[in-house]
């Protein structure tokens, strides 16, 4: 006979706990445990045959090594993310705002696939089979190997997949998927964790590319339990502002390649389009003479980025005045504020300073920091920058510029797209050499960047 048993399970942890808790003690999150059933009989604790299989340890030395055979998406941008290409037998997570295009993706991705002969089943369990096919008609993506199931039974999915025999598969989404066996609602964190086991058993064991979405909270992160990360393989985030066409697709973890990776993307109304130049993108509607306008080379992975930084410096009203940043972290600027008040003299407590990265991007490297700073000054001597500079370099404390890697990258990006200096720190000017088509400004301290920059 089944036996039953009552717990209670935090939402956001998966904490779980006797007897019902206002504040859970893993997370210290308040008012997320829920009463769940939990059902322990035979039948839970033996899987079907599918999930069966006798390994035996071997010996290290006995292993062959090579590289994993990656199975290319047709896809640059999520090839690059990905560290190459899709690696079979692994289970990725991919998590995103609603709305942001999750399901465009991937359903792209599924049809770019089965153009190079590979099997895709697409599970939907928040769409119907029309409302999938109305999607691929609207993103062209039809194809005869591109098989669709509306299925939120785990036992179901599980005979889909034995009859279809896949090479990728895709859950739209995990939190909408159930297994009979367990008691809880769709979502639960019992519910999540059991599908989730499931199907990284079945894509270990048959050798399928698994990829299962993921529902955010309102704090952004991916719901259920942070257990849920270390199960899979690799973790995606798909960003992206409402008001922009932009998105960006970020690895936070990839067992298969680096997480530093980013992958960009524009939505149109044919889908998802990648960006090849994401430079050439952001810079298209910079304003020239303008105070407060900079631009700086970030690195997003291995790739350079140029993007404009501008800064709006305005007297206040009020006792205190506001400090409000976009694209980069509140605190940054804060201390890079601090920097110029105490290091170069600027009056800015009476200052309202405001901070943006056009193009809805977000930078969170050291070496936007000398940017920020010539932003913040020119806007508040009234002076533009050459308007064929660019900026970058890391701020410490005592005012100093401090070395930032990669230089040789981003000053080719820079001279690709045109610009005729770069300010760079004096520390990183060495063990490469600078093409011959550009101006390097070596700089030692804020004081000379401001010089440099501004006159």
């Amino acid at each position: 006979m089944a036996k039953q048993k009552t717990k209670f399970c935090c939402q956001e942890c998966g904490y779980d706990s006797p007897k019902w808790l206002g504040k859970c003690p893993g997370c210290q999150a308040w008012n997320t445990f829920v009463e769940e059933i939990e059902t322990i009989s035979k039948t839970q604790m033996t899987h079907s045959s599918l999930l069966h299989t006798k390994e035996k340890a071997v010996s290290i030395i006995n292993i062959k090594s090579g590289e994993e055979q990656r199975i290319l998406t047709g896809n640059k941008e999520l090839n690059r993310v990905l560290g190459g290409g899709l690696v079979p037998g692994s289970l990725l997570l991919v998590g995103g705002d609603p709305g942001i295009g999750k399901s465009t993706l991937l359903l792209q991705t599924s049809h770019d696939l089965t153009q190079v002969g590979k099997k895709v089943l697409y599970v939907s369990g928040e769409e119907s089979i029309r409302q999938t096919k109305l999607r691929a008609d609207r993103l062209n993506a039809s194809s005869e190997m591109l098989y669709v199931l509306c299925e939120t039974n785990l036992e179901q999915i599980e005979e889909a997949i034995a009859e279809v025999q896949p090479d990728f598969l895709v859950i739209d989404s995990i939190q909408t998927v159930y297994h009979p066996a367990v008691t809880s609602a769709p979502g639960s964190v019992s519910q999540v964790r059991e599908c989730t086991g499931h199907f990284m058993r079945i894509s270990k064991i048959k050798g399928i590319a698994t990829v299962l979405v993921g529902h955010v909270t309102k704090e952004g992160a991916i719901a259920g339990p942070r257990m849920l990360e270390h199960m899979v393989d690799c973790v995606l985030y798909f960003e992206g502002e409402r008001h922009h066409s932009y998105r960006l697709l970020r690895a936070v973890k990839n067992r298969f390649g680096s997480t530093n990776e980013i992958g960009i993307f524009e939505m149109r109304e044919t889908g998802l389009v990648e960006v090849s130049n994401p430079s050439e993108l952001f810079l298209s509607e910079r304003p020239l003479g303008v105070a407060g306008s900079t631009v700086v080379a970030s690195m997003e992975g291995t790739r350079p980025v140029l993007v404009e930084l501008q800064a709006l410096v305005s007297s206040t009203n009020f006792p205190s005045p506001r400090r409000m940043a976009t694209g980069i972290d509140h605190n940054r600027l804060a201390l890079i504020i601090a920097v110029l008040e105490k290091r170069m003299g600027m009056f800015l407590q009476n200052q309202d300073a405001y901070v943006n990265v056009a193009g809805g991007i977000k930078l969170d490297e050291p070496a936007v920091d000398l940017a920020i700073a010539v932003s913040i000054a020119s806007s508040l001597r009234d002076q533009p920058t050459q308007p064929f500079d660019v900026v970058f370099g890391e701020v410490g404390l005592t005012g100093e510029v401090r070395g930032v890697s990669r230089v040789d990258q981003r000053v080719r990006e820079a001279e690709k797209l045109g610009f005729r200096r770069v300010i760079v720190p004096e520390k990183s000017l060495k063990g490469w050499t600078p093409p011959s088509g550009i101006e390097i400004i070596g700089v030692n301290t804020v004081s000379e960047a401001l010089k440099a920059a501004l006159g």
